[in-house]
């Protein structure tokens, strides 16, 4: 994943309208409703990336998210990645950097790609930027590939 991805063409991941997830569900009233789009740009082929505001009702400090809500925003990034691919995948480890404070109620960018892949296990990357695209905070994973339920 490059900055480039913030040039590249983009088209929107879709979910079914009855999704519950948090971080994107149409369905979950209260969740982020984040709306990822992958890119196809020659160095960002195949990240994702959502433009957000997050609204005051996910802050910690006055004035800032919620780190919990940031560490979500990341994951949910690095797990559209894996979408993006048509995979599904579960986080199995995550680490965060929290580099400058997310602002509530301002428009911040979130991207996420997959760095590498062994058999079901996936290594990812996501990143938050606010509008001025300096970077507020960062992860890298490992995601496991879920089987599906009839293969065991």
């Amino acid at each position: 994943m490059s900055d480039a991805a913030s040039n590249a063409e983009l088209t929107p991941l879709y979910h079914g309208p009855q999704n519950h997830c948090f971080g994107c569900g149409a369905g979950n009233a209260v969740g982020l409703r984040l709306t990822f789009s992958v890119t196809h740009g020659e160095d960002s082929a195949g990240s994702v990336v959502a433009e957000a505001t997050i609204s005051d009702q996910y802050e910690g400090p006055p004035g800032y998210l919620h780190g919990g809500i940031i560490a979500t925003l990341l994951d949910e990034a690095m797990s559209k990645a894996n979408r993006a691919q048509d995979v599904t995948a579960m986080t199995r480890q995550m680490s965060v950097e929290y580099l400058r404070p997310v602002p509530s109620g301002a428009p911040i960018r979130i991207e996420g790609g997959v760095v590498r892949v062994e058999g079901r296990k996936r290594w990812t990357e996501a990143r938050v930027r606010n509008a001025d695209g300096v970077l507020l905070a960062s992860a890298t994973a490992l995601f496991i590939a879920i089987r599906d339920r009839g293969t065991g």
